[in-house]
């Protein structure tokens, strides 16, 4: 289990206070394995562990409790015996009905402080504002980073020279748990593909009811063969009406807006820099791991620019930064990146081969004219910074500990 600093430095702040800690994303990103370090810390800090009740609903064991009064009856009976304060962490919760009013429920009544995951962006919609009235606090657990990827493939494979890692990490993704069975190629394309299903099933089809599952399996294979790639709901009606399948934009929106609460895909707006406005249409989609689509598409070496981008799109999404796509006249900036009002530029391609793929990349910044840190990220090992925009090797940049 690897300590996730990342994170932890972010919720550490929290912990003991009476904000309730809701940790989201994907599907076995490793938001359980997030709860044991929060449990380690407190038991480090003198709490007993005996002081801790944790659920996960997805155990069988626990289905009785999937109503908010029996969840409610079952916490209130184990908080009175323990006679001390207690720490609740609640995995999945979105598989309990009405689970809000438990817990709004328990921080009103119980000297408690809460921790709670789920695999659902809609868990933090509506009325759970409503119930909690700003008393939580959200972090997206995200798949591991190349540098988590790489602490625990190290160990598996010593010898391999940075490149084949990296080579590997394009290949296999950051599921955790590819390193239970040392993302032998096999078994993990195999996992990799079960939680995809999972995940389609559960989170998507289950959770909104959907009848048309061909339609939607249609979709999500189009988004994930265009990650990276700007397109429209309208495009994508007229492509289906080609294939013989009338659908209206406003259904494969409401498709796609699933897929994004269920955390498999992540859009990203388009950004006018000169107007200072978001566009209304074309936004680009990412996939929440690589690896998966891997598994389930393929053809991540044959489409290495996208991937490159989708695996820096989501090192910007950990460290915290807000991300629009740029747009100055007729050129665009990969990311356009925000956090508390710094700002940074990023541009990927796969590699700065010719004249002319230098002149673009490095010309996308042609019309910007603040100060901000701009980048030039590719798979070159050599140096190529000019004019004041930096040049850096990918895998230099993913491990780099902050960017300025």
């Amino acid at each position: 289990m690897i300590k996730r600093e990342m994170y932890m430095k972010r919720i550490r702040p929290f912990i003991g206070t009476e904000l309730i800690k809701v940790m989201t994303g994907i599907r076995r990103c490793g938001k359980s394995v997030m709860l044991e370090l929060i449990k380690e810390e407190l038991v480090e800090s003198g709490i007993s562990s005996a002081q801790f009740i944790s659920i996960n609903f997805e155990d069988l064991n626990f289905s009785h409790l999937q109503t908010a009064k029996s969840l409610h009856d079952e916490i209130t009976k184990r908080a009175a015996e323990i006679n001390d304060k207690v720490y609740l962490f609640f995995d999945e919760i979105q598989e309990v009905k009405d689970w809000e009013k438990c817990i709004n429920s328990l921080r009103v009544s119980l000297d408690c402080d809460i921790y709670i995951t789920g695999s659902n962006a809609k868990l933090l919609s509506g009325e759970l504002s409503t119930y909690l009235g700003g008393r939580f606090v959200e972090f997206v657990i995200y798949p591991f980073s190349f540098a988590e990827f790489l602490e625990l493939y190290r160990p598996i494979a010593p010898d391999e020279p940075i490149q084949k890692c990296f080579q590997k990490y394009l290949l296999s993704g950051g599921m955790p748990y590819l390193a239970n069975i040392r993302y032998e190629d096999a078994p993990s394309k195999l996992y990799l593909h079960d939680q995809f299903n999972s995940v389609q099933l559960k989170d998507i089809v289950t959770r909104n009811k959907i009848r048309d599952i061909d339609l939607l399996e249609r979709i999500i294979a189009y988004v994930i063969a265009n990650v990276g790639t700007t397109f429209s709901a309208t495009s994508l009606a007229k492509f289906f009406k080609n294939e013989k399948r009338t659908v209206a934009p406003e259904t494969i929106l409401n498709y796609i807006k699933y897929c994004c609460d269920a955390y498999l895909f992540y859009q990203v707006k388009r950004e006018d820099l000169q107007g200072k406005q978001i566009l209304a249409s074309n936004e680009k989609y990412y996939i929440a791991d690589h690896g998966i689509r891997e598994a389930v598409f393929g053809g991540n070496m044959r489409d290495i620019n996208l991937i490159l981008e989708n695996i820096v799109y989501l090192e910007l999404l950990r460290r915290d930064y807000k991300v629009t796509v740029g747009r100055t006249g007729d050129k665009e900036i990969d990311f356009v990146c925000d956090k508390s009002g710094e700002k940074l530029y990023v541009q990927v391609a796969y590699l700065l081969a010719s004249d002319e793929t230098v002149r673009r990349e490095f010309g996308a910044y042609d019309n910007i004219r603040d100060n901000y840190p701009k980048y030039v990220v590719s798979l070159d090992e050599f140096d190529m910074s000019r004019n004041g925009i930096k040049h850096r090797n990918i895998r230099d940049f993913l491990l780099a500990e902050e960017w300025n």
